[in-house]
């Protein structure tokens, strides 16, 4: 399951160890927000499973620019083990590498051009999807349907088709997806919020939406 998020305003607390991470995440399911905390299912013995010992294992399909910094933060959580890298662009491969094989010590870390290739890895709890907006539904119904719980980005998806498809994929498969919409929950944003939820801005006429420009991935 994919549960909870640690912003950057909770950067100095301690890690959790097993049994706290467990815990905490199910108590955090509701409302959690920051970057995401993961917990497989046979942790919870479903399937018949035991629960492992070992850190969740985590593979990250799309790591360029909204991907590699996602996977900067899981990097920083010890209840997570990036086990595999995937992106089509050789640099920002390599780069995702270096930066896991940099944090665990050693030279472990799979890469991957084709995200297939992670998908049917067995030994992998979770998917980080880091991709761009017309590739978030395949890739998200494909990991589902192979058991992995998935955290993706903002988008959901392009369009009410694809989104239904993919809540009906999650729904059907038993799986915990998250998306990447923390920050619009924030203190800060909730403030603006309800600034204009009770006029205290006057009437809205208009709204204008910018969106950043210069990325390709």
């Amino acid at each position: 399951m994919i549960l909870g998020w640690r912003g950057s305003e909770m950067t100095k607390r301690k890690n959790p160890n097993r049994r706290e991470f467990i815990q905490g995440t199910a108590a955090a399911a509701v409302g959690g927000f920051g970057f995401p905390y993961l917990i497989p299912a046979s942790v919870l013995g479903k399937d018949g499973k035991p629960a492992p010992s070992s850190r969740v294992t985590l593979g990250c399909i799309g790591v360029g620019w909204q991907g590699g910094s996602n996977l900067k933060d899981f990097l920083e959580d010890t209840s997570v083990k990036v086990v595999a890298v995937c992106d089509i662009d050789a640099d920002h491969l390599k780069e995702a590498k270096q930066m896991v094989d940099a944090k665990y010590g050693n030279d472990d870390c799979a890469t991957y051009h084709y995200y297939e290739e992670v998908i049917t890895r067995t030994d992998i709890d979770a998917l980080s999807l880091g991709l761009p907006d017309h590739w978030h539904a395949i890739p998200a119904i494909a990991g589902t349907r192979s058991g992995k719980d998935i955290f993706g980005e903002k988008p959901l998806a392009q369009n009410w088709a694809e989104g239904r498809a993919m809540a009906d994929a999650v729904k059907r498969y038993g799986r915990v997806w998250q998306t990447g919409s923390w920050q619009r929950s924030i203190a800060n944003f909730r403030f603006g919020c309800e600034l204009v939820l009770n006029g205290r801005i006057g009437k809205v006429h208009r709204v204008e939406v910018g969106l950043p420009a210069g990325h390709t991935d």
